[in-house]
């Protein structure tokens, strides 16, 4: 980082003095905390976070130092604060895709608009109008099992279960459905990501180098 891009000496103080009085409010929530998820506790607990965070990030650019604590995140996010007994539930899943190879993909789609009169390719026959055929033919399920078929490359994905209250009426979201829904309502949640892959691979290669060190026998 150049010198005209670091954070002054008044910017770092005042991201101290931030974290400074989000301690300050955060021991005030956990004093007059009511129950064991007091949504004031958990709200002072992010700010301290956020304030944290960015006290480290500035301390780092502005000195090359780093703060000797963390504030964890859950592994889940957030807390789960919804019915009990859930009436009824949603299913939200996000798949995230590279078009590696735009020729196949046109090619599969090509081969289904001949075959199938209502498939028609929109958007001059490109990619675009090529993933409308195809999603419209085959199952979201399918797709993803053979992407490398279609001449797409997988990312991330994550499936959640959102608990309701009760059921809603037909067609009642449809306009927005994905506008509506609380992270605290998620019942459970399933990630997929090559980032996990890398991590179990660190520490696959942690164990290797520790068995590997050469043990001292006693005198």
């Amino acid at each position: 980082m150049s010198d005209a891009a670091l954070p002054t000496v008044a910017e770092v103080r005042a991201a101290a003095e931030a974290v400074k009085a989000a301690i300050d409010r955060h021991l005030a929530a956990v004093e007059s905390r009511i129950g064991d998820e007091d949504p004031a506790v958990y709200a002072a607990f992010n700010e301290l976070a956020a304030a944290a965070e960015e006290y480290d990030e500035l301390l780092y650019d502005r000195y090359d130092e780093v703060t000797p604590f963390e504030i964890p995140t859950p592994e889940d996010g957030a807390p789960y604060r919804g019915p009990a007994e859930p009436a009824a539930f949603s299913v939200l899943i996000r798949r995230d895709y590279t078009v590696a190879k735009p020729a196949r993909l046109i090619a599969q789609a090509d081969r289904v608009a001949a075959h199938d009169r209502e498939a028609e390719l929109v958007h001059d026959g490109g990619t675009a109008g090529a993933l409308g055929v195809l999603f419209g033919e085959y199952e979201p399920d399918e797709i993803a099992s053979r992407a490398k078929d279609f001449g797409l490359e997988e990312g991330d994905s994550t499936l959640w279960i959102a608990a309701s209250h009760e059921a809603v009426e037909p067609g009642e979201w449809l306009g927005s459905p994905f506008a509506n829904t609380d992270p605290q309502d998620v019942l459970h949640r399933f990630d997929v990501s090559s980032v996990f892959d890398d991590e179990d691979e660190e520490e696959d290669e942690d164990e290797d180098d520790e068995a590997a060190e050469p043990g001292f026998a006693p005198a």
